[in-house]
Formats: structure tokens, C-alpha cells, sequence
């Protein structure tokens, strides 16, 4: 660095002796005298008599050492020079020109530049300003919504989900619905069944509602008795869920069945099949587990952090791996009360339309959630405006053309580009959002250098 000034303080003395060699010539020609001696121009006067005054180009050329001109005073107009501060940036200031160790200049410190004393703000100039790129934004009320992000499966509606079983004993003569998958309609014929209980329960009510036509003109007390035993035969069917449609077939023929037509209680597909052709079933035991896949829930995993800005209703779409480009909508329904300590995570259920099926259970599924925060309109500023040091937030306010108050903040949520501001600031008050870091980095080397000056 100290190659480059003799450099420049070299090229700037030949070009200073270049000019002055030139006046003189013009000074000869309009007859002048020229000067006593040459030496005015090469920088050796304290060998000889000091001679008049030099112009300002040949100043600061005393002596043997060559250095560089200091920082032009006079030339700067009506501008003041209040000190001179270290060009690298040190804790070290001037109240006159001078170098640092390097040969650079110290660099001046206009009083325009100054922001008022016990204002706390900087002042910038207005063509450092524009050099920095410095952006402003107003604070202004909005609404801030973050996106929750998680993933999840497709899973079955519980509330449409069946199990087929019987209460009785019996066993499978022959099965209409053998295969895992397949679909069904309510009402549609799943096996039929011989159980000889439910054959018995069939004879039993034949008997009771023949002795009851028989005894018709009998006494009212025999009468009752012969309806009671008829009612308690139909209870008894209709207690292992006998459809009414084959008890009235029951008294149309006026003979028992051998076997019996189990139908599918609901419409779905057959996610599970126990029922073999043949075999014996046992009363309660599972032979058929159907679900509605009409509707489906997506059960995600919200991770606990975000727990806070979920609730019962917000707007949710869903995406799969599996059917890329499609996106499908639905709401919150229930957020399960408790975590899993393993992956840190709170359940989310999401209800979904499945009118085509394409929603199948254990898919994949990728889950965004729009979270409002604040609860309504708040006022914001660009989350760029806010100097985060960890334990304090920080604002640059413009009070003026240049001039930038350091102002701190309380911050609340955050999302879409903007901070929520709980406190210090007012609504429309400018904030830089742009080159705010090294404003702030200006203001605090000019309160070191104002604190060194003093």
C-alpha cells in the first residue's frame, strides 16, 4: 500500500511541475522576470532562501520525503470539517489532516453529516445514500399468514368403518364375497350360513305363532300367553340382527331355513376377509372388515413447535407422490390431544372427499396449513428491516432525508416476508429495509469515534 501512494505522490509531482513550468513560460512571454530559481518546482527550498509564497500546488512538498498531498481543506465549499476519522475503520480520530501507518489518508467528517447531539440517530449523505442502495418501506397494518408444512397418510374414516361377525354359531356354507379388495354395495350378499341355533329360533316362532292363530277363540289369559311366547321367538331373531325381510319370508313360508344370507351392512370395499368356505365361526368373531372409502382422513405430523398456530377448521391442502399435479382441499377436524415422544410430533386429522377412490389408505401425503397469526390485521414491516442480535431487535427509522434513528422493537410471528411489530414503532413510520446493516455499522463506528474524540 505504501508502493502505491509514492506512486501516486510521484505522478502527482511531475504533473505539478509540468503546470508550473508552463506558467512560467507564459509569464516570459508577457515579458515577466522568471523566477530566481527552479526551485520552487522540485521540492528542495530548504536549501536556499525560503522564497515567496508557493501556489497550493507545490504545498506539502517540503523537505527530502515525498509524500502523498493531505486531504483537500479549502475546496470543500460551505461544508465543515469537524475531525478526521481512521480510514480502516479504528477508534482513532484528528482534528487535522494526517496518514495512518499504511500512508492513507484519515478520511474528513463533515458537521453535515453529524446527527444533532442527544438524538441517538446518523446522519448519512445524501450521495452516500444513494451509493449504498438504501430502500425504505412504511410500517402498515396487514394480515401475516406462515405456511406449516408436514406429512402425513391416508388413512380410513373411522366412523365408516364395519366388521362383520355374528352372534351366534354356525358355520359357512358358502361364500358370495371371497376376495380381499373387492367392492361392495349395502345390502349385497356376502355368505350364507347354518347355524342350528338360529334353525332352532326359527321353529320355535313357527310353533309359538301357530299356537297363537290355533288358540284364537280361547280365553283372553290363554291368548296372552300363547302372543308372549310368539314375541319372545321374534325378539330373539331379531336380537341376532335377522333382517326383517327374511322374518317375513320366515312366516310366508311357514317353514324354517336351513341356512341363512348374510348382506354387507354397509357399502365399501373388503379391507379384510377371515371367512373361508366351510369353516366354523364362533359367535363375535371377525369374518369380514369392510370401509366406506366415500371420505378419508389424512392424519399428518406437526411438528411441536408449530402446535401453537393450529386449530380446529383452518384450510389444509393436501398433495401426494402418487398423484403428482393433483391437489385436494379440505379442513382441520380434530387435533389429537397428545404427542408422540419419539418423533415430537401432535396428530392432525384432515377429512378429505373421495368420491373416485383415488385416495387409498396408506398413501403418502404432504400437508400445508395456512396459519394466521396475530388474529387479524397487525401491524408489520419487511422481516429485512429488523436487525436481530438475538437478545434485542432493532429498526432504522427515517427522520429525514439522511437521517436514521436506531430504534429498538418487540417482535412477535412471523410470515410472508413480514414481522409482526408488538412494540416501538407507530403505523407509517419508515424503516429502512435495504443497506440497513451498514448504516447501523456507520452509526456505531461514529458513536465509537464521537466517544474517542471526547
Amino acid at each position: 500500500m505504501k508502493t502505491i501512494w509514492t506512486t501516486l505522490s510521484l505522478l502527482l509531482i511531475a504533473l505539478t511541475a509540468v503546470t508550473v513550468q508552463a506558467a512560467g513560460e507564459d509569464h516570459a512571454g508577457h515579458g515577466a522576470a522568471p523566477p530566481p530559481q527552479p526551485a520552487t518546482a522540485t521540492g528542495h527550498e530548504g536549501h536556499g532562501q525560503p522564497p515567496a509564497p508557493p501556489p497550493p500546488a507545490a504545498t506539502g512538498h517540503e523537505g527530502h520525503e515525498i509524500q502523498a498531498p493531505p486531504p483537500p481543506v479549502a475546496d470543500q465549499g460551505p461544508r465543515k470539517i469537524v475531525y478526521y476519522r481512521n480510514p480502516m475503520g479504528l477508534a482513532d480520530t484528528s482534528p487535522t489532516p494526517k496518514k495512518d501507518s499504511m500512508g492513507m489518508d484519515y478520511i474528513p467528517v463533515y458537521a453535515d453529516e453529524l446527527a444533532p447531539p442527544g438524538s441517538g440517530a446518523v446522519r448519512i449523505g445524501l450521495d452516500k445514500v444513494q451509493k449504498l442502495g438504501v430502500k425504505t418501506a412504511p410500517a402498515t397494518r396487514r394480515a401475516i399468514t406462515r405456511p406449516i408444512r408436514a406429512v402425513g397418510t391416508v388413512q380410513v374414516d373411522e366412523r365408516r368403518l364395519r366388521v362383520v361377525s355374528q352372534k351366534y354359531e354356525g358355520w359357512i356354507e358358502r361364500l358370495h364375497a371371497d376376495v380381499t379388495g373387492q367392492s361392495v354395495r349395502r345390502g349385497q350378499p356376502l355368505m350364507e350360513v347354518y347355524s342350528p341355533d338360529l334353525v332352532l329360533a326359527q321353529e320355535e316362532y313357527l310353533a309359538a305363532s301357530r299356537a297363537e292363530e290355533q288358540l284364537r277363540n280361547a280365553d283372553p289369559e290363554t291368548r296372552r300367553l300363547a302372543g308372549s311366547l310368539a314375541e319372545s321367538a321374534l325378539i330373539r331373531l331379531r336380537n341376532w340382527d335377522i333382517a326383517e325381510a327374511l322374518i317375513d319370508g320366515l312366516r310366508s313360508r311357514g317353514s324354517a331355513s336351513r341356512t341363512l344370507t348374510v348382506a354387507a351392512p354397509v357399502s365399501g370395499v373388503i379391507l379384510e376377509k377371515q371367512a373361508v368356505q366351510g369353516m366354523r365361526f364362533s359367535p363375535g368373531e371377525m369374518l369380514y372388515r369392510i370401509a366406506d372409502l366415500a371420505t378419508v382422513w389424512v392424519l399428518a405430523d406437526v411438528f411441536e413447535q408449530d402446535m401453537g398456530l393450529v386449530r380446529e377448521g383452518q384450510n389444509a391442502e393436501v398433495t401426494l407422490n402418487a398423484l403428482p399435479g393433483q391437489v385436494f382441499r379440505g379442513k382441520v377436524a380434530f387435533v389429537y390431544p397428545t404427542l408422540t415422544a419419539e418423533t415430537r410430533t401432535v396428530k392432525v386429522r384432515i377429512e378429505l372427499p373421495n368420491p373416485a377412490g383415488v385416495l387409498r389408505p396408506a398413501l403418502y401425503a404432504t400437508v400445508l396449513l395456512e396459519a394466521a397469526l396475530g388474529g387479524g390485521q397487525v401491524l408489520t414491516v419487511p422481516d429485512s428491516a429488523v436487525l436481530d442480535s438475538g437478545a434485542r431487535q432493532t429498526v432504522l427509522v427515517e427522520r429525514g432525508a439522511g437521517l436514521y434513528e436506531p430504534r429498538p422493537v418487540k417482535t412477535g410471528g412471523k410470515g410472508g416476508g413480514h414481522v409482526e411489530i408488538l412494540e416501538g414503532l407507530a403505523e407509517g413510520e419508515k424503516v429502512v429495509v435495504r443497506a440497513n446493516f451498514l448504516i447501523d455499522a456507520e452509526a456505531n463506528l461514529k458513536a465509537a469515534l464521537g466517544h474517542f474524540s471526547h
